[in-house]
């Protein structure tokens, strides 16, 4: 199972992104990105969306905790 915060940066890495590079375009510290990246702080919901149009991916797709057993 993949947690958001390994989703995250993979699919930040796929975008051929750096953390710099995705904090600029989110218009937020590198240090936020790197908090997400780590699970130390879950984004906003206004946040949350932005990360999924940057990346291409659906939020529910980043964000969406897979529940044992379905």
């Amino acid at each position: 199972m993949h947690t958001y915060e390994s989703k995250v940066k993979q699919y930040r890495e796929q975008a051929g992104l750096t953390q710099e590079g995705l904090a600029r375009e989110l218009n937020v510290s590198r240090q936020t990105v790197v908090n997400i990246e780590r699970g130390t702080n879950e984004p906003k919901v206004l946040l949350a969306i932005a990360l999924g149009a940057i990346l291409g991916v659906a939020v529910g797709e980043l964000f969406w905790r897979e529940v044992k057993g379905q």
